[in-house]
């Protein structure tokens, strides 16, 4: 059965903003404030993300490229990885929102995506 959107999980060094723009949005959108993983390891955040099938939306696209080929190399999947390069709350969530309307959740699983 496909999952039409994506639900988004957004590291500790995204703008909180971004998750309550997205809610508004009608995207469901959580944080590592919000569910207390400040200071997690990038491969805690990615863990928590796969497990509940968030989509983690980052800036850190180094690290993440070399953890996203250690998952899927390891047999584990994930719901997706989407970089972010803008740094401007308004325009990134346009970017997100549009991404989002796009592609479905099955389609971001397992794909690091770049906005």
């Amino acid at each position: 059965m496909t999952t039409l959107f994506a639900k988004v999980y957004l590291d500790e060094n995204m703008d909180i903003r971004l998750a309550a723009l997205l809610r508004h949005r009608g995207f469901y959108a959580t944080t590592a404030h919000a569910v207390g993983l400040l200071r997690a390891d990038d491969r805690t955040q990615l863990s928590y993300a796969a497990t509940n099938r968030y989509c983690l939306v980052m800036h850190n696209l180094r690290e993440f490229e070399a953890l996203h080929d250690s998952f899927l190399s390891a047999g584990q999947l994930h719901a997706g990885i989407i970089v972010a390069s803008a740094k401007n709350v308004y325009r990134l969530v346009d970017h997100l929102a549009r991404l989002l309307n796009t592609l479905t959740a099955d389609e971001i699983a397992n794909q690091i995506l770049y906005v």
